[in-house]
């Protein structure tokens, strides 16, 4: 299988303060690959270099052959239309209707009329399982409900790639499941290569085809959900099992300790 998306050596510093430290990886076309760790470990922050909302210090991001790293604004901005990128908190638009919020690209972008919009609005929200909410506002609708609004909207240029970041956080177990199951339900009807940011071990473990374990900016581990959960390294350990003691607890009680002297 080819690689769709190739990070290479991508450093990322805010000042002082090295928030990615030269990690490499590539994900396969088709292919759902999660990005698992904890707060603050860099997850957010290496997708938004792959949709290309930020700048790497140095480093590739190469995808379809093409380094975005190397294209200029304009051209970027076209390179864009074949991902789609669902926010954490979904980012919808309190004051528009949930069709012009799924629509919003097409609206701002095309001269598309507004009953061909809406109706590309309703076959993007009954693939991610919504219907005859057209006219609702996000405010009328559960937090479940908003992410799938959300998904819809990341889906309907038709991307090949989908950028997920932490899909299922502040959701109930069941409708993290049903998230979960639309993830892998997108790639399996229309092919999308798939990114998801999480630190939800059990969503990983359920839908990816590969994780990749990152903590404070450094990849420890790539490999299939089995090769995970057997990867000796003690900093993947601890994490998948939840362990209270290890070498991540042991570095926060480092840092703890070091901040008060």
């Amino acid at each position: 299988m080819e690689d769709k998306i190739v990070v290479k050596n991508l450093t990322k510093k805010f000042g002082d303060r090295e928030i990615l430290k030269n990690i490499s990886f590539s994900v396969k076309k088709g292919e759902i690959f999660v990005l698992m760790g904890g707060s603050g470990s860099g997850k957010s922050t290496t997708i938004k270099h792959i949709i290309g909302l930020l700048k790497p210090t140095s480093g590739n991001i190469i995808i379809d052959g093409i380094d975005i790293t190397k294209l200029e604004e304009k051209d970027l901005i076209e390179f864009r239309k074949k991902m789609g990128y669902l926010f954490q908190e979904g980012a919808l638009f309190d004051s528009l209707k949930v069709w012009e919020n799924v629509g919003f690209y097409f609206l701002e972008n095309t001269k598309r009329n507004h009953s061909e919009i809406r109706k590309l609005a309703s076959e993007k929200l009954h693939l991610v399982g919504l219907k005859d909410i057209e006219d609702l506002y996000p405010s009328q609708l559960s937090g479940g409900m908003r992410k799938r609004v959300s998904l819809a909207r990341a889906i309907s240029t038709d991307p090949e790639i989908v950028l997920y970041d932490e899909p299922t956080s502040g959701l109930d177990p069941v409708t993290s499941a049903m998230i979960d199951k639309l993830i892998v339900h997108l790639r399996d009807t229309i092919g999308v290569t798939s990114i998801v940011v999480t630190h939800d071990l059990e969503s990983a473990f359920g839908i990816a085809d590969r994780i990749a374990m990152i903590h404070k900016g450094v990849i420890y581990a790539v490999g299939t959900p089995d090769e995970i959960r057997n990867h000796p390294d003690p900093i993947v350990q601890q994490f998948i099992n939840r362990a209270p003691d290890g070498p991540i607890t042991d570095e926060l009680f480092q840092e703890l300790t070091y901040s008060k002297t």
